[in-house]
């Protein structure tokens, strides 16, 4: 793999030209209809419910082509035993291969790359097959939780609240040899994350926060900053020095519970609307997105079908917004005004 050996330079110039490439013609949809990296049944069904809410159609309105892949088919091992407290390592790290492969070879075709969840496991795949391409990504997610805990401080062992740990290198050391991630090692410094919509972080997290330096903002420094001041203290962090791919990594449950309530970890007190499009418009804006990710919307978990709509369809526009769909509406490009005599003269013929 492209991040396990020093790349020549020669290469480094090809991979960033499948960067660039990536970020300018098309955009190939992955799901992953996967939940073992939690225990809660059904977010395994989001990649469904938001094709249903429409993605594809409102993406095809944008100025690219639109490619769905359709969905990953995962095996699970018959066998499967938890590692200290972490359930299901083996079928999650399988996964996560499967995943990577797919991602990398997404945007090694010059796609920009949609990943459907499913959990936020997902993530550690999705991520690591885009640095496969583009080892210089920086990554933003955008979550109520942190997700970085370690095997040791997770409260619940459960690898949705893991994934980055698994890509820091700065943690290689706090991580055990897990079953089934012998096929990965970690790719990403902490100075190349950025972490956005923070309200509930576990202790062990906090501390790896703090301890490390990541630049990480919780929904009060959100409230204290607003918005625009976050973004642009963001992708300052990101791009100051160079421009480089972006990968955003987007847990639905950034949003407030009132807006996305079908999914597993909900925490009150998050995302309006309107900051989680100012949040995907400036990454757009930016025509740095690579790949991104969209997870953890879970219909059984909605205590309604308007609830389970309401989440989907606002999975869809958080997607639409990363890729281009303005609040000004989306339109297919106008480059003149007819003339009102031409129109007259055709009228006649």
């Amino acid at each position: 793999m492209a991040l396990r050996e020093p790349l020549s330079r020669l290469l480094r110039t090809q991979l960033s030209h499948v960067c660039r490439q990536s970020r300018a013609h098309s955009v190939a949809i992955l799901g992953a209809p996967f939940s073992k990296g939690q225990k809660r049944r059904g977010v395994e069904r989001g990649p469904k419910v938001i094709r249903d809410a429409g993605l594809v159609e409102r993406l095809s309105n944008l100025d690219y082509p639109v490619h769905d892949f359709g969905d990953l088919n995962f095996h699970h091992p018959e066998k499967d035993e938890p590692f200290m407290q972490v359930p299901f390592p083996r079928t999650v790290g399988r996964a996560n291969k499967l995943l990577s492969d797919a991602v990398s070879s997404a945007v090694g075709a010059g796609h920009t790359c949609v990943m459907l969840g499913g959990d936020h496991s997902l993530a550690i795949g999705s991520v690591e097959g885009h640095a496969q391409q583009c080892p210089d990504l920086g990554l933003i997610w955008v979550d109520a939780h942190a997700d970085v805990n370690t095997p040791m401080t997770s409260p619940s062992g459960n690898i949705h609240g893991q994934s980055v740990a698994f890509m820091l290198k700065e943690l290689q050391d706090k991580m055990p040899d897990i079953p089934g991630f012998s096929w990965m090692k970690p790719f990403l410094s902490s100075s190349d994350l950025v972490y956005i919509g923070l309200r509930d972080v576990d202790p062990g997290e906090h501390y790896i926060l703090k301890n490390l330096g990541i630049q990480y903002f919780s929904m009060r420094d959100i409230d204290r900053l607003g918005i625009q001041r976050v973004m642009e203290v963001t992708l300052d962090h990101l791009l100051a020095r160079k421009q480089r791919p972006i990968h955003l990594s987007f847990d639905i449950d950034a949003f407030d519970p009132s807006l996305a309530p079908a999914t597993g970890t909900p925490v009150n007190g998050g995302l309006t609307y309107r900051e989680g499009m100012y949040i995907t418009e400036e990454i757009h804006n930016t025509g740095l997105l690579s790949a991104m990710d969209l997870v953890e919307v879970n219909p059984v978990l909605g205590a309604s079908r308007e609830a389970v709509e309401a989440t989907a369809s606002l999975a869809v526009d958080v997607i639409a917004s990363s890729l281009g769909q303005t609040r000004e509406g989306a339109h297919v490009p106008v480059h003149e005004i007819p003339s009102a005599k031409e129109d007259t003269e055709q009228l006649r013929l």
